[in-house]
């Protein structure tokens, strides 16, 4: 499983990455929007920990592209706002499989990850054995 974090908080980050790497996941810690996209282009992912509130502000662009280039990736979504927190996130970003809040447990943050990113590595999988037939 390979995971990106986009966190601007470094120590936050750190500890999500710890808790995912003890899942057994490859795990990418950046912090901003920008960063983010540029992995994306260059690596496959199966899923993205990504705060909705980046100092670049471009979450959601982040979200966009990764859905259009790795419809496969999921999303779970990070804040400490109210923003979005009527769900509507779902309507927006069609690659979101989580929205939690900031101060969710690590464990349980990297449990919610692991299992959309199990989700994704079999739907990439799947697709491949598709091609091959």
């Amino acid at each position: 499983m390979r995971a990106l974090i986009v966190q601007g908080n470094k120590d936050l980050g750190k500890v999500w990455a710890r808790h995912l790497e003890r899942l057994g996941a490859e795990v990418c810690h950046v912090s901003t929007g920008a960063e983010a996209i540029e992995y994306i282009q260059e690596k496959t992912l199966d899923a993205i920990v990504l705060d909705l509130v980046l100092s670049d502000g471009c979450a959601l662009s982040v979200a966009d592209f990764a859905n259009y280039s790795q419809p496969e990736a999921s999303v779970v979504f990070v804040t400490d706002t109210t923003f979005f927190s009527d769900g509507s996130i779902f309507a927006h970003c069609p690659n979101a499989r989580a929205f939690v809040e900031t101060a969710t447990p690590p464990s349980d943050l990297a449990a919610i990850v692991h299992h959309y990113a199990t989700d994704a590595s079999r739907a990439r999988a799947d697709a491949r054995s598709l091609a091959a037939d």
